[in-house]
């Protein structure tokens, strides 16, 4: 058996981990491109493992990225992100990991794809996936970019340097953020029934719901849900189901098999006192709203940054299933997530009959943790 050398980084963005390699260093053939990159990974592993990979076995820490150099004149890097499942040979290329992007611009930097600018160094990231503009707003040092400082996020132990992210027009196509055209659907679900829905695509495709619809006040952590096989499997058949709806899958089944990774699935609820997976206790006058999504079929350990970029824009529009349940009056959204605490804002504007986003904006850190060979079995 012979081995394949694929330098890579081992990147943390946010509350997420990921495989960071250059496009020029991967197979020019997409499908021997991708097998590697499943391999490097360790999927897919029937024990749900991925002991023979890089992988840590959940769908924050099973993600690849791949950068290069942009010919767009209105950008400097590019990028293609991809969920790796764990237990099936598929990456999911159909959306974006924003708390992953927040490593992209440091990656870039580093790699010597953009010049450094003393103070900050703005990257202007092409998103290949969505098809959309993003500014990382890295702060530099010594034309380094900065690895730790004093911004903490409720998710991730230690402090690191704050990276504002600008998403640019995240809507749909078009701009349009509502794919049915409509702020609240009723969402037809075989064996669960019919329930209200806000369909958002921003940052990435999202169903919001409420919480209440699931039995549930929004202030649930991991081991309630992801132990609960048959409330999983209602969450599935939702996200599929609104999936069709959104116009990304032609029926559930194929949502399912084949776009594991989005539509996120996200529940929402009125701002309550929780605790959070850290132990800390969440008093309800910290917090706007009580929000959980899941991801590739579990819940999150945090929030997902795509997914907070659909709830900053699902937040401001008049009548959603997320401005309902948001405390009245605020603008920039304090959500509270089975990790803590984070903040949001979206500019949102009505054009005709459309809805329009115009930016969402956010901050995370980001950290090399390891960079060199990935040694990979052919």
């Amino acid at each position: 058996m012979s081995i394949q050398r694929l330098p890579a980084e081992w990147w943390r963005g946010g509350t997420s981990k990921g495989l960071f390699v250059l496009r020029d260093d991967l197979h020019a053939d997409a499908a021997e491109g991708e097998a590697l990159l499943l391999r490097a990974i360790g999927s897919p592993d029937p024990y749900g493992k991925q002991i023979d990979g890089l992988g840590g076995a959940t769908s924050s820490t099973s993600k690849v990225v791949i950068v290069a150099r942009s010919d767009r004149p209105d950008c400097d890097v590019e990028y293609r992100f991809g969920a790796v499942a764990i237990d099936r040979p598929v990456i999911d290329w159909s959306g974006n990991c924003g708390n992953l992007t927040t490593a992209v611009g440091p990656f870039a930097l580093l790699a010597g794809l953009v010049p450094p600018q003393d103070g900050t160094t703005t990257v202007r990231l092409w998103q290949e996936n969505l098809g959309k503009r993003i500014l990382a707003h890295v702060p530099m040092r010594d034309g380094m970019p900065l690895e730790t400082g004093e911004f903490t996020m409720d998710g991730v132990a230690f402090p690191g340097a704050e990276i504002v992210l600008e998403f640019l027009d995240p809507g749909g196509a078009d701009g349009a953020m509502l794919p049915t055209g409509d702020v609240v659907d009723r969402l037809a679900v075989p064996d669960v029934g019919t329930l209200d829905a806000t369909l958002i695509s921003a940052g990435n495709p999202t169903v919001f719901i409420d919480a209440a619809a699931l039995g549930l006040d929004g202030t649930e952590l991991q081991p309630r849900i992801n132990g609960d096989t048959a409330l999983l499997a209602r969450c599935e058949a939702i996200r599929a189901a609104g999936a069709v709806a959104m116009g990304l899958a032609s029926d559930p089944a194929s949502a399912t098999r084949d776009r594991p990774a989005t539509p996120k699935l996200s529940f929402v609820a009125p701002p309550r006192a929780f605790t959070a997976s850290s132990g800390r206790f969440v008093p309800a006058d910290a917090v706007d709203l009580v929000a959980r999504i899941l991801s590739m079929g579990a819940l999150h350990h945090a929030y997902t940054g795509t997914g907070a970029v659909a709830l900053s824009v699902a937040a401001a529009l008049p009548g959603s299933v997320v401005q309902r349940a948001v405390r009245p009056g605020v603008t920039h959204v304090r959500v509270g997530h089975a990790s803590g605490v984070m903040t949001v804002g979206a500019e949102v504007r009505q054009d005709g009959s459309l809805w329009l986003v115009d930016r969402s904006v956010m901050s995370r850190s980001a950290r090399r943790l390891m960079g060199g060979t990935v040694f990979v079995p052919r």
